[in-house]
């Protein structure tokens, strides 16, 4: 075997340079994409302009107030979303052992948007309007965050349990994921049911996920956690390989399997709440995405976390690029869009039989 300077195999090091390169082509591919999704909407404007005024050239004072007040938070929310949402699906797959696992199929999705609409209707966390542009305004951000925490954590908690007592076979977790979907949407509905016709119009419209909502504070909210989280996954890629392995492998080799996999959970479904609480239900993206990353750059999670980051974003504002033009002037929540692609994905994999 060869060895380079300092005792590295040669063939380990392209093994990680390719990865390393793919990653930083996913990173310029978004990249693009930003600056394309700032471009387009009901006001058309060039991608040469949009590029210098990102890069703070001053091109014209409209397109100032376009790009900052309008589009670029509604972008960079996408952004974060998505890579919110795939990261907290890749760790949830990993530690659950389980290919299916996402916030969505798990259930905790939904979970996380009763919380919030709990917050919204029974706690005063926001006001509501009859305007489709500003339907729900959250005046206490924290409030709806944690309801939908608390919420997420609850349905987290009985799917952990009840797949424990049924040895964590993935067809319990998806059925037990199906049962707690079903029982948080129908408490969100008894909520809607008794709202008069303002806060029913207000809550349905909520529901649809929907990204151009977040303005630069409740971006800063999603950043803020989405960050620290990606950055706790990265730190813990070892020891999600190594339950990748095997529980008794990974202890073997030193890991708290117990420890690893219950603050995995935890902070996926906090991304999760945060997310949901601002932009609405979002499916699919926690499940397809990490799907997709493995097949281009496998099982790593060293590998695998960045990746799933890059292709969260990257899809989730492709799907709302896509919703703002697909039927202009009008505009497509993205979650229509998301659970048109992920839906059939799901399938596949059902029929696949699981594997990974």
């Amino acid at each position: 075997m060869h060895l380079e300077d300092g005792g590295i195999p040669s063939g380990y090091t392209r093994y990680a340079g390719a990865k390393i390169t793919t990653l930083f082509a996913g990173l310029l591919i978004l990249m693009f994409l930003v600056v394309l999704s700032v471009s387009v909407g009901s006001v058309s404007m060039a991608f040469s302009d949009v590029l210098k005024t990102l890069l703070g050239i001053r091109v014209s004072k409209m397109i100032d107030v376009v790009v900052f007040s309008i589009r670029l938070p509604q972008v960079l929310a996408a952004v974060v979303a998505g890579a919110g949402l795939s990261v907290s699906g890749a760790v949830m797959q990993s530690v659950l052992g389980n290919p299916l696992g996402s916030p969505y199929t798990l259930g905790i999705s939904q979970a996380a948007a009763f919380g919030a609409a709990f917050s919204v209707m029974i706690l005063g966390a926001g006001s509501m309007h009859s305007a489709s542009g500003d339907a729900i305004t959250i005046a206490h951000p924290g409030v709806t965050a944690a309801s939908a925490f608390a919420a997420s954590m609850v349905a987290t908690a009985v799917v952990v349990l009840i797949s424990r007592l049924r040895r964590g076979s993935p067809e319990v977790m998806i059925l037990a994921g199906v049962a707690m979907g079903s029982l948080c949407t129908a408490g969100t509905m008894f909520l809607q049911y008794f709202a008069d016709d303002v806060q029913l119009a207000a809550m349905v419209f909520w529901s649809f996920g929907d990204v151009s909502r977040a303005s630069w504070r409740e971006l800063a909210i999603m950043a803020s956690v989405v960050a620290a989280a990606v950055l706790f996954f990265v730190f813990n890629a070892w020891n999600y390989n190594a339950i990748d392995a095997g529980d008794e492998t990974a202890g073997s080799l030193g890991v708290n399997v117990k420890v690893v996999r219950f603050l995995g959970m935890i902070i996926s479904s906090l991304v999760t709440a945060v997310v949901i609480s601002l932009v609405g239900v979002i499916g699919f993206v926690g499940l397809v995405c990490p799907h997709m990353v493995r097949r281009i750059l496998g099982d790593d999670n060293r590998f695998l976390i960045p990746g799933s980051c890059l292709m969260g974003a990257a899809l989730l504002l492709a799907a709302d690029t896509a919703a703002r033009v697909i039927m202009a002037p009008y505009v497509l929540p993205v979650a229509v869009l998301t659970s048109f692609v992920g839906a059939p994905v799901f399938l596949y994999l059902l029929v696949k039989g699981y594997s990974r």
